[in-house]
């Protein structure tokens, strides 16, 4: 009920079939997407049957018989060694990406809405979002040809008299350059996010904190971050939620055979032993492995934010 004119104006809830009829061409439009999110979301999970059967290319999903036992494929997944190292290696390099990669976003976007001039601030955006669209084999390329043993940066420091230093065949140094780069990649596209938030703030907010005498920093830590707090918890439960599934293109095409121990991930263990050695059922086990644990991340991320007084996913 609203007040139109000094007229009481009472809004009535439309019925479900009356909403269709009135509104049919919009729910009409709504086939398209709703087709294509089943056929490529939901379609493909009748694929998962194959971590339990003894799984024949020739007898196809439905003709191969069921393993003896069930969970047979399971147990061999949890008997490998180099699964465990690939797990090892995926917690690893995700705990690295979101303890340096996920305060980035938030500190660039703070930076670019602080600036005052709105001609460098539109250079400074797009020179970060640039590396976003980059794909991952020329980004690949870019830091071989760069950090190579040849490159340009080991000449510079052969030339300062320094020793040439194996970035990307050392594995220390592997990690470090794998970091960082996924950071330069990244960092620039995930501002806008951040940046849509803080536009969200009360600009009176802002007035009231100059009033009350606080500088520049403490407008940012009294009002911009706890008014943006909500978004970075709900970034933080989705980065949680990949900790244990990780991109195949970033590690695959950065890794050699020097850092294998560092740099096998699942998603290149299942790649190696799903499609090179055609072992589908295991890697069908050790996907459904990583999305059950990445799936018990976000439920466990958003209780304990909900706990925290903060609001959760669901």
């Amino acid at each position: 009920m609203q007040k139109a004119g000094g007229k009481q104006v009472v809004y009535k809830r439309m019925g479900f079939f009356k909403a269709i009829k009135t509104y049919k061409w919009l729910y009409l439009m709504l086939i398209i997407p709703l087709a294509q999110y089943f056929l490529f979301r939901y379609a493909p999970l009748t694929g998962l049957q194959v971590a339990f059967k003894d799984f024949s290319v020739f007898k196809g999903i439905a003709g191969s018989p069921w393993a003896q036992p069930v969970f047979k494929y399971f147990g061999e997944v949890f008997e490998s060694s180099k699964f465990w190292t690939a797990v090892w290696n995926t917690v690893k390099l995700n705990l690295l990406d979101l303890l340096f990669g996920f305060p980035i976003p938030i500190i660039l976007a703070i930076m670019v809405y602080e600036m005052r001039s709105i001609r460098v601030k539109r250079v400074y955006q797009t020179l970060m979002y640039l590396p976003h669209f980059l794909s991952w084999v020329i980004i690949g390329s870019l830091v071989a040809k760069i950090f190579g043993s040849a490159g340009p940066i080991n000449s510079l420091i052969t030339q300062m008299g320094g020793q040439p230093v194996n970035f990307l065949m050392d594995e220390g140094n592997w990690v470090v350059m794998y970091v960082v780069t996924g950071i330069w990649q990244s960092a620039g596209w995930g501002t806008i996010i951040y940046l849509a938030a803080i536009s969200g703030v009360n600009t009176e907010l802002y007035e009231a904190a100059e009033v009350d005498g606080c500088g520049r920093l403490r407008r940012i830590w009294y009002v911009t971050l706890p008014c943006i707090m909500p978004t970075i918890v709900i970034m933080l439960i989705l980065r949680l939620g990949q900790m244990v599934g990780i991109g195949f293109e970033r590690p695959y095409v950065m890794m050699n055979k020097m850092v294998t121990n560092s740099a096998d991930v699942i998603s290149t263990f299942v790649y190696d032993r799903g499609i090179l050695n055609r072992q589908y059922p295991f890697a069908t086990a050790v996907d459904i492995f990583g999305s059950v644990v990445n799936m018990s991340f976000v439920i466990a991320a958003n209780f304990a934010t909900r706990k925290m007084g903060e609001g959760g996913l669901f």
